[in-house]
C-alpha cells in the first residue's frame, strides 16, 4: 500500500515537473534567446526578423496577429504586425469598420468600445536599418503577458506595427555591411564599414525614395501598403527614421512651416507627443531636439500625408544611418553604437504608444471631427473642382481619376450643362467656365476634402521659405488637365454620363489606322505595337481626314509594310488599342483633304530604338532609378543598364539612344570618352542628357548648349546709392538667405515650340516642375523647344535671385549633331515618377526626336 501510494507521487511529481519544463519552454523567448545574440551585436536580416514576428504571433495569438500585405519587386513580403487585448484582438474587423465609420467613409453606428489605433512605421529609408532592430524590441514588450504596463496600453489601443517598408533597400544595405565590416565592428570613421558604396541602401529596388512617395504611390510597396492604410485610417502615425551620425535624436514638435489645414488639435498633440518623448529621454539623460529641420508642409511624406488623412503624423529621426555600422566614433569623442540606437527608437515607440493610450478619448473626439468637418464645412477658398473632358485630354484624365480612386477620393461627373466662374490653372486668371456632362467634379464636401484641398489647391501658402523640399505640385499642372478652381459649390452626379461612342471601325482591313499622341497612354499604345513588330508612322504636320482633324504626332499604322502580318496586323492593333484604351480610327485612303499624304516625306517612319541608360559611380541613383522604372514598369519597353565602371568599353554602335540621368560625369566622360559619344552621335545616334549631366555637357567642344550667365542685379551707380546698411547680414538668418537664389520645386509655364518633334502631342506650353535655376542661354544653331520666358512662374517658392536666372531661359532643346541628336532636358520630366504630364515629353525624345 505504502509503496503504491509512493509510486503515485512519484508519478504525479513527475507530471508536475513535466509541466513545468513544457512552461518553461514556451514561456515568450526575448528577441536575443530568439536570434541567439543580443540586439545590437549584429545587423538582423529580414527573413530572421520575419521569421521572430511570426514566431510571436504563434506564441502569443491571443493578442498579435500577422498580415501579409504585398511583395516588394525583389518578393521579399511586406508584413504588419497588430497588436491588441485579447478581446480587441478577437474583433479587429469590427475595430477596423469602427473607425472608418468615424471617418465618414463607411455607413452605419459604432459597435461596442472604441479603441484608438497607432500605426508604426519601420525602415522606408533601407540604410536607415536600426528601427528593424529595434522593432522587434517594442513586439516582445507589447506581447509579453508579464508586462503590465503594456497590458494597460492595450486595454484602449490597437497597434499596428510595419516593421520593414523597405526590405529591398535594408537588405542591400545589411548584405554589404556584413561583407564590409570587422569582426565586432570598427567605431573609426575611415574604416571602410563606414563607406557605404553606391547607389547605397536608402531607395528600393528602382532607387525611389519611398517616404517621398506616400501621396504618388508611384512604387508597388507605396501601392500596397496605402491600400491597407486606407482601412484603417488610424488615430497616430509615426515613422521611424535616421539621420547624419552626428546628430542627436530628433522628435516632435515638427518645424515650421506646417500647411494651413493642418488643425489646431494636430498642432497641438506635435507638443503633448513631444512631452511624452522628452519624459523618456530626460530620464536617460540622452541629447535630442525638436522644432527644426522636419517641417510638416510637402504632402508625401510620411508624417504630413498621414496628417492630411486626419491623424497625427509624427518622424522620429536617430542619429546613424548608412554611416554608423555597430558603433562609431563621433567628433565629440563619443562612440555612438548600435545599442544605443535600438534603445533610442524602442523608447520613442514606447511613448508613442503611451501618448495614444492616455489621450485615447481626445484622439478619437478630434479624430471624428476632423472627418465630420471635412464632410459638412470644408475648409478653404474653393469648395470644388472642375477638370474639363476633352478629345486630347481623355487619357491624362483617366490617369488622374484611377488616382483618386487609389488615394479613396471620391469624385463625380458635372452630368449637365451649365456656366460658372474659377480660377483657371492654365493661364491664373478667374474667368467663366462652360460645364459640360461629362467633365470631373471634385466636391470638397467629403470626408478626405483636407486631403483634396492639399493636393488641389493652385498655391499653397507657405509660412516659412526654409523647408525640406518641394513647395508645389498641383494635380491638375502634374496631370497636364485643364482644370478649374470653383469656389462655390458644384452639383455631382454620381453616374458618369454615357460618352459619345467611339466611331466603330466599319473597315475591315483599313488602308490605315489611325491614333492621336496625346500622353502615356499613347506612348504606351506605340512601344507594345513595335514590340509586335507593328511598323508604325507619325504626322509632323496637323492634317484632316475624312471631317476630323489631327495633330502632329498622331500616329499613322498602315497596312503597307505591315504586310508579312496577314490578318495578325489587324486585330494585334485592335487589342493593342483596347487595352491601352485608344480611340482608334479607321481610314481606307492614304489622301487627306489638308496637309500631308501619308506618303509624304512629312510622314515619318519611326524605328524601334535600341535604348540604354547609364548607372553607377558618379550617376544620381534616383535619376537612374526614374529612367530605369519608367522603362520597366510604365511602358514596358525593354532597356540595356550601362554601368560607368566599364562604359569605356562598350560598342554604342549597339544602341540607338543613350540616356544620362542627372548626375556628376566629369569623371566618367573623359575627354576621350566624351570623343567616342560624339562620334557614335555624329554617325546617327541619339544623346539624351537630364539635368546636370545637361550642365556637363554645356561649354564643351562641340556641344551648343550654353551656361546662362548671370547678369547683375543693379548697375554699380545703383550700388553706390543704396543704403549701406542693407548689406549687413546676421549669421542666424544665412540658411534663409541662401535660398534667395533657390528654387524648391516650383511650377514654371515653359513655352514650346511645338512644330519640333520633342513638343509634339503638345500646345504652345507645358506646365513643369522646376528643381534648379542652373539654367541655359538660348542656342544659337540649336532648337530652343522649351523655354522660360517673364512673368512664367505659376506656383511655388522662387528666391528673389534665382527668378532672375529663371527668365529667358532654356529648359528643353534639341541639337543636330551629323547625323544624330543631343537632345538637353534641363528639367526632368520623370521627377518621383508623379508628373504625369511631362512623360509624353521624354518619350518624344527617346521615340520621336531625330527619326
Amino acid at each position: 500500500m505504502i509503496i503504491n501510494t509512493l509510486k503515485r507521487f512519484a508519478a504525479l511529481c513527475l507530471v508536475l515537473l513535466s509541466m513545468q519544463v513544457a512552461l518553461a519552454q514556451q514561456k515568450l523567448q526575448t528577441p536575443a534567446q530568439f536570434l541567439g545574440y543580443e540586439l545590437g551585436e549584429q545587423f538582423t536580416t529580414q527573413n530572421r526578423i520575419l521569421d521572430y514576428v511570426h514566431y510571436l504571433a504563434a506564441q502569443a495569438p491571443n493578442r498579435m496577429k500577422v498580415e501579409e500585405y504585398g511583395r516588394t519587386y525583389e518578393n521579399r513580403p511586406l508584413v504588419l504586425a497588430f497588436v491588441a487585448s485579447d478581446e480587441n484582438l478577437s474583433r479587429l474587423e469590427q475595430i477596423r469598420e469602427n473607425n472608418l465609420r468615424q471617418a465618414k467613409l463607411q455607413s452605419g453606428q459604432v459597435q461596442g468600445d472604441q479603441p484608438a489605433i497607432v500605426w508604426m512605421s519601420y525602415n522606408v529609408h533601407g540604410n536607415e536599418s536600426v528601427s528593424s532592430e529595434s522593432v522587434m524590441q517594442v513586439m516582445y514588450d507589447l506581447v509579453n503577458p508579464d508586462n503590465a504596463q503594456s497590458r494597460q496600453w492595450l486595454q484602449n489601443t490597437v497597434v499596428i506595427l510595419d516593421p520593414m517598408v523597405n526590405p529591398d533597400g535594408r537588405e542591400r544595405y545589411v548584405q554589404w555591411y556584413k561583407q564590409a565590416s570587422n569582426r565586432g565592428g570598427n567605431a573609426s570613421p575611415y574604416a571602410w564599414e563606414h563607406w557605404e558604396p553606391w547607389p547605397g541602401g536608402r531607395p528600393n529596388h528602382y532607387y525611389f525614395d519611398l517616404n517621398r512617395d506616400w501621396a504618388w504611390q508611384t512604387q508597388v510597396e507605396s501601392k500596397q501598403r496605402l491600400q491597407v492604410y486606407n482601412n484603417w485610417l488610424p488615430q497616430v502615425h509615426a515613422d521611424f527614421h535616421e539621420m547624419g551620425a552626428e546628430s542627436p535624436y530628433y522628435f516632435s514638435p515638427a518645424a515650421r512651416p506646417f500647411h494651413e489645414s493642418i488643425t489646431p488639435w494636430q498642432r497641438q498633440f506635435q507638443n503633448i507627443i513631444g512631452d511624452y518623448n522628452r519624459e523618456y529621454f530626460d530620464k536617460n539623460n540622452w541629447l535630442y531636439f525638436t522644432r527644426e529641420s522636419f517641417d510638416l508642409f510637402y504632402p508625401s511624406y510620411g508624417d504630413t500625408w498621414p496628417t492630411y488623412n486626419g491623424a497625427i503624423g509624427m518622424t522620429y529621426e536617430q542619429g546613424g544611418s548608412g554611416r554608423a555600422g555597430l558603433a562609431y566614433k563621433k567628433s565629440d569623442g563619443d562612440t555612438l553604437t548600435l545599442a544605443d540606437r535600438i534603445a533610442h527608437h524602442v523608447a520613442a515607440s514606447e511613448a508613442t504608444i503611451k501618448a495614444t493610450s492616455e489621450k485615447a478619448d481626445q484622439l478619437k473626439q478630434e479624430f471624428s471631427k476632423y472627418y465630420s468637418n471635412s464632410l459638412r464645412n470644408p475648409e478653404g477658398e474653393y469648395k470644388s473642382y472642375v477638370i474639363k473632358h476633352t478629345a486630347t485630354s481623355a487619357g491624362n484624365l483617366k490617369m488622374l481619376t484611377d488616382y483618386l480612386e487609389q488615394q479613396g477620393i471620391q469624385y463625380g461627373y458635372a452630368g449637365k450643362s451649365g456656366s460658372l466662374r474659377g480660377y483657371n490653372y492654365s493661364n491664373g486668371k478667374t474667368e467663366s467656365v462652360r460645364l459640360s456632362p461629362q467633365d470631373v467634379v471634385i466636391s470638397m464636401y467629403q470626408p478626405k476634402s483636407v486631403l483634396v484641398k492639399v493636393l488641389f489647391e493652385p498655391k499653397s501658402a507657405l509660412e516659412d521659405s526654409l523647408t525640406y523640399d518641394i513647395t508645389s505640385w498641383s494635380l491638375p499642372y502634374a496631370y497636364g488637365v485643364q482644370a478649374y478652381a470653383v469656389p462655390g459649390r458644384v452639383d455631382v452626379s454620381n453616374s458618369k454620363p454615357a460618352a459619345p461612342a467611339p466611331a466603330q471601325i466599319s473597315i475591315e482591313k483599313p488602308y490605315a489606322y489611325l491614333a492621336r499622341w496625346t500622353n502615356l497612354l499613347d506612348l504606351k499604345f506605340m512601344t507594345q505595337l513595335m514590340q509586335q513588330n507593328v511598323k508604325v508612322r507619325m504626322a509632323e504636320r496637323p492634317f484632316e481626314i475624312n471631317g476630323s482633324r489631327y495633330e502632329v504626332g498622331t500616329l499613322i499604322i498602315t497596312r503597307t509594310g505591315n504586310e508579312r502580318l496577314g490578318d495578325k496586323f489587324d486585330t494585334t492593333v485592335r487589342e493593342l488599342a483596347q487595352k491601352q484604351n485608344i480611340a482608334l480610327a479607321a481610314t481606307n485612303t492614304g489622301f487627306v483633304s489638308s496637309g500631308a499624304d501619308f506618303g509624304s516625306g512629312n510622314v515619318r517612319f519611326l524605328n524601334m530604338p535600341k535604348v540604354a541608360v547609364m548607372t553607377g559611380e558618379g550617376v544620381s541613383p534616383y535619376g537612374f532609378g526614374e529612367v530605369w522604372h519608367f522603362f520597366e514598369q510604365q511602358i514596358n519597353y525593354p532597356i540595356t543598364v550601362l554601368n560607368t565602371s566599364y562604359f569605356s568599353q562598350v560598342p554604342l554602335q549597339e544602341f540607338d539612344v543613350l540616356i544620362l540621368p542627372t548626375g556628376s560625369y566629369s569623371k566618367v566622360l573623359d575627354d576621350k570618352t566624351l570623343e567616342k559619344v560624339q562620334e557614335w552621335v555624329r554617325g546617327g545616334g541619339r544623346l539624351i542628357a537630364m539635368e546636370s549631366a545637361a550642365g556637363f555637357l554645356a561649354g564643351k567642344k562641340g556641344f551648343e548648349l550654353k551656361k546662362k550667365s548671370e547678369e547683375r542685379e543693379e548697375k554699380e551707380a545703383d550700388k553706390k546709392s543704396k543704403n549701406p546698411y542693407e548689406n549687413l547680414r546676421t549669421y542666424a538668418e544665412r540658411e534663409r538667405e541662401a535660398l534667395e537664389g533657390e528654387v524648391q520645386g516650383s511650377i514654371y509655364r515653359v513655352d514650346l515650340d511645338k512644330t519640333h518633334p520633342l513638343a509634339f502631342g503638345y500646345g504652345d506650353n507645358y506646365f513643369a516642375l522646376i528643381r534648379s535655376a542652373n539654367t541655359f542661354s538660348f542656342m544659337e544653331d540649336g532648337w530652343n523647344v522649351g523655354v522660360l520666358k517673364k512673368n512664367n512662374h505659376a506656383a511655388g517658392y522662387v528666391g528673389q535671385g534665382a527668378k532672375q536666372k529663371l527668365q529667358d531661359a532654356l529648359i528643353l532643346g534639341a541639337q543636330e549633331m551629323g547625323r544624330g541628336q543631343v537632345v538637353y532636358l534641363a528639367d526632368n520630366p520623370l521627377f518621383r515618377g508623379f508628373w504625369q504630364g511631362g512623360k509624353l515629353l521624354f518619350g518624344n525624345a527617346v521615340f520621336v526626336v531625330g527619326q
